[in-house]
């Protein structure tokens, strides 16, 4: 695989919610892309995402070249895949179907383009499978969404993966301005999804239990831990809730409490009962708001904490990154 040759056109397959979110990040960084989808009226849906996340885009900047021209659509597989230097794949989470699509890839494709899989469930061992020929160059990169607004991305190799593979990904993904992690060892949900869950978890417990409202649990989310968390992750936040004694001192304070609170922490059965007590209390705490009002109230506050971040990153020292 060369490693040294850019990654400027893209193909992406399923252009569903996270599939058309990809391609208009891909657009704004000035980058080529096609997409491909056989479902009705697929092309229109995917141009209609695009016009409606420009502008946002816009706000953030866009990277020369950026023009919404720059995308071509095809039902077409073959066609859609022609000359492109990677593979942002949105399939159904099914493995069977995502090993028939690899296979089909791995015949479509030069070794060097990499497909990288947005999947959230499925572990890149078993889609990998599907590619028999270059398994090597199949990898996981899971977005968060909406990914042309949330930065982070995921990448997961599978057993076959090359270590090629998963850097030049990781330099791709960093070049266009996503935050990458890099998970050592395959998990089911990967990282991102794996502490939201712990969290809801509790969260459903508390609401269930009747221990406070929806409306009080988000409050208590949002203006308290979450305000931190939209600036730092929690070991940072740990090492700063130590003081001047920093980790060392948090874990000789709080690891005994801590540890006691865990043991209370629920574990919630999502029964047709308790699923209906929390609806009732979402739909409470939101009243008359539509989805799509609640959709631009939370991407307003986003696009304003992003371009916080970002300018604080601009002018950050950058720091040495640890050798693998």
């Amino acid at each position: 695989m060369s490693k040294n040759k850019p990654i400027r056109r893209i193909a992406i397959i399923g252009t569903g919610v996270i599939g058309a979110s990809w391609t208009s990040l891909f657009l704004a960084k000035g980058l080529q892309v096609v997409a491909t989808d056989i479902a009705p009226n697929a092309e229109a849906s995917l141009r209609k995402f695009v016009e409606t996340a420009w502008p946002a885009l816009k706000r953030l900047g866009l990277s020369a070249g950026a023009s919404q021209s720059n995308l071509t659509f095809t039902a077409d597989l073959a066609q859609a895949v022609a000359g492109v230097d990677l593979v942002q794949e949105n399939g159904p989470e099914r493995i069977d179907f995502k090993q028939k699509l690899y296979g089909q890839l791995d015949e479509l494709l030069p070794p060097d383009a990499i497909i990288a899989s947005s999947s959230s469930g499925l572990t890149m061992s078993e889609i990998q499978k599907g590619a028999a020929v270059h398994p090597e160059r199949c990898v996981i990169g899971h977005p968060f969404n909406p990914p042309h607004l949330i930065p982070l991305v995921e990448i997961v190799g599978g057993a076959k993966t090359s270590e090629a593979t998963i850097r030049r990904a990781a330099e791709f993904y960093t070049s266009i301005g996503q935050k990458t992690v890099r998970v050592n060892k395959e998990m089911p949900g990967h990282v991102a999804n794996r502490l939201q869950s712990a969290l809801a978890r509790e969260v459903y417990h508390l609401v269930a239990e009747g221990v406070v409202s929806a409306a009080d649990v988000d409050t208590a989310l949002s203006w308290g831990p979450g305000l931190r968390w939209g600036v730092m992750g929690n070991m940072t936040l740990n090492h700063l809730g130590g003081g001047p004694g920093g980790i060392e001192h948090f874990f000789q304070q709080f690891s005994g409490p801590m540890t006691a609170w865990w043991k209370t922490l629920g574990s919630p059965v999502l029964t047709p009962e308790v699923q209906k007590k929390l609806i009732d209390s979402v739909h409470a705490e939101v009243g008359s708001r539509s989805v799509a009002e609640l959709e631009a109230e939370r991407d307003e506050i986003l696009l304003g904490l992003i371009e916080l971040r970002t300018k604080r990153s601009d002018k950050a020292v950058p720091r040495e990154v640890a050798a693998e």
